[in-house]
């Protein structure tokens, strides 16, 4: 009886995990959007509702505690715990990337874009694509589905180095362009980033699954 309580309490968190992804995942999904569309009103939305991503964190946090406190988890138990505490991280930066990325559609949605947003909508794709598949391999605690989610993250390298490029060589082209440009070289890195964060998280599935630490950042 103890234990499956304590493993329901287990799937609860589990739940809540998957959650705080997909809010985190659609935060990044919305902020792109206000971007390209111009939307600043949609970019208020994601800046005001981190707070959502916050309050999950924190909940999750409150479980992970009681659960070690009060249903004595056995070794693997606590590595499952431990994992969701450090996944959650991942995620919360994921959301607060999102919200740097509305901020900036705060400061450019009146101006005339210098080019047709692209490769940028492309990162997102993929970024968001790679959150919900690790967030089933999470739940599936599925170690090689991890590292083929990880594989995707190179895709965003290479966009990312493909935008830095085509932006430079406009801003010495046109000095006029700076400004703007180095907003989206912004956006870009943050997506860059988020990918790095998802590639975070498959390192712990792959921990969680199989007890070896990996580092898939290379």
């Amino acid at each position: 009886m103890v234990r499956t309580v304590f493993n329901e309490s287990l799937n609860e968190m589990h739940n809540d995990v998957a959650n705080m992804g997909n809010v985190a995942k659609q935060h990044i999904y919305e902020s792109i959007k206000s971007l390209v569309n111009k939307d600043i009103n949609l970019a208020e939305k994601v800046i005001k509702n981190d707070d959502v991503v916050d309050n999950i964190e924190k909940e999750i946090e409150d479980k992970a505690i009681k659960l070690i406190a009060t249903q004595q988890p056995l070794a693997y138990d606590l590595r499952d715990i431990f994992t969701a505490t450090k996944i959650i991280t991942d995620l919360e930066r994921i959301a607060d990337l999102a919200v740097d990325i509305a901020k900036i559609t705060k400061k450019l949605y009146k101006e005339q874009y210098m080019k047709q947003l692209i490769d940028i909508p492309r990162m997102s794709n993929i970024v968001e694509s790679m959150i919900s598949d690790s967030l089933q391999a999470y739940i599936d605690k599925d170690a090689v589905k991890a590292y083929e989610i990880c594989k995707r993250d190179d895709e965003i390298d290479s966009l990312y180095k493909q935008i830095f490029s085509e932006l430079l060589i406009m801003m010495m082209e046109n000095p006029k362009l700076i400004t703007q440009a180095s907003q989206f070289l912004f956006i870009s890195k943050y997506l860059e980033r988020a990918g790095d964060h998802v590639t975070n998280i498959c390192e712990w599935i792959i921990y969680l699954s199989t007890g070896e630490l990996v580092d898939l950042n290379e």
